[in-house]
């Protein structure tokens, strides 16, 4: 009976503008979430980088790495929901890049900063300001607009806390460093990866 345990090594799997994207939206949402009432230009600023990071993000999964194009990690609910069973087993299988969960909440988190995004420049609209100023959207209502902002920002805040908490059990379970993989750009490599 073989009782060696499987090989394994380290490979690049994030490249540098997955990293760089990944950190800078950390920055800008944490920045703009903190301005919110007191800093409109500070956090409009915030807000406009994180639409920029997004259209990047969005081009980069089309065009970019192998591990950064969404047909990598874009699966079917399925297979998401038989992930997350998996969990449960404590043996989850290990993806080099996203798993199938993981996956899912990139989908979901680009998809919530976008109407974050969205409503901040409708509101702005109603005030006169922004790229959708004098545009249909300035018609809209200020306050409806304010509030699903805030919530589509709450929301967001509360995906990234399922994030962290996502990528703490990935780690312990397959007892890896995540975190300093999105740092390094590598991954631990074992047999059976799913790719």
């Amino acid at each position: 009976m073989n009782t060696q345990q499987p090989h394994s090594h380290s490979i690049s799997v994030w490249d540098p503008y997955v990293r760089v994207f990944h950190w800078s939206l950390v920055f800008f949402f944490t920045l703009a979430f903190i301005t919110e009432d007191d800093w409109l230009r500070l956090h409009s600023f915030a807000g406009y980088t994180v639409t920029g990071l997004i259209v990047f993000r969005v081009c980069w999964g089309l065009i970019g790495s192998r591990y950064a194009r969404f047909s990598s990690f874009v699966v079917s609910p399925s297979s998401i929901a038989a992930y997350l069973r998996s969990l449960l087993t404590t043996h989850p299988k290990h993806y080099l890049g996203h798993n199938p969960a993981g996956g899912a909440m990139v989908l979901l988190m680009l998809l919530m900063l976008s109407l974050t995004a969205f409503t901040g420049m409708a509101t702005l609209a109603t005030e006169g300001l922004g790229p959708l100023a004098g545009t249909f959207f300035s018609q809209w209502s200020e306050d409806l607009l304010e509030e699903s902002h805030e919530f589509f920002a709450n929301s967001m805040l509360l995906f990234v806390f399922i994030h962290v908490a996502g990528v703490l059990v990935s780690s312990l379970l397959h007892r890896e460093n995540l975190i300093l993989a999105m740092l390094t750009g590598r991954k631990k490599r074992t047999e059976g990866d799913a790719s």
